[in-house]
């Protein structure tokens, strides 16, 4: 049992982290001009050697990014509160009982990484200024999609898992 236990908190930490990683890196659009240095795009700034905020991301125009940007940061928090729930929950519900309350975070906060990757991927386009067009999805964008996943099975391990001794 211990050994169950130790596995679904790491893979709980590593799904959080994932998530950290997707929120914080800053390479969600990648450009590669001919004979020019890379650029990096991520939710809230462009990037080479100086950084620039993303054009129009304050603007209502920008209604689908400023989705994004608040379902990744809902889904990173919804994963460490989730987390923080097993915790409690492990200590205080009695001995045969489901851990649905830390399910029912863990699933939402998949919820909103789906959420986040799926309206980044439709409306990418429309998120850059013209000559950031040509980019092509980064790391951060792939570890998004890798995080849904994980927070998914997270969450179902939860609603199969039950307290032993």
């Amino acid at each position: 049992m211990l050994i169950i236990l130790a596995f679904i908190i790491l893979f709980h930490l590593a799904s959080a982290i994932l998530l950290f990683v997707a929120t914080i890196h800053n390479a969600w659009w990648v450009v590669s001009p001919p004979g020019r240095e890379v650029i990096y795009s991520d939710l809230w700034y462009t990037c080479n050697s100086t950084c620039y905020i993303v054009e129009n991301s304050h603007s209502t125009e920008a209604v689908y990014l400023q989705a994004v940007q608040a379902t990744i940061i809902l889904a990173t928090i919804l994963c460490c509160v989730s987390f923080f729930v097993f915790m409690l929950q492990l200590f205080s519900i009695q001995q045969g009982e489901r851990f649905i309350f830390t399910a029912a975070i863990q699933l939402l906060a998949s919820l909103c990484v789906m959420i986040s990757a799926s309206i980044y991927t439709a409306e990418s386009k429309n998120f850059h200024a013209d000559s950031l067009k040509d980019g092509s999805y980064g790391s951060s964008y792939i570890v998004a999609w890798v995080s849904f996943p994980m927070t998914l099975i997270s969450g179902f391990m939860y609603l199969v898992l039950r307290k032993r001794k």
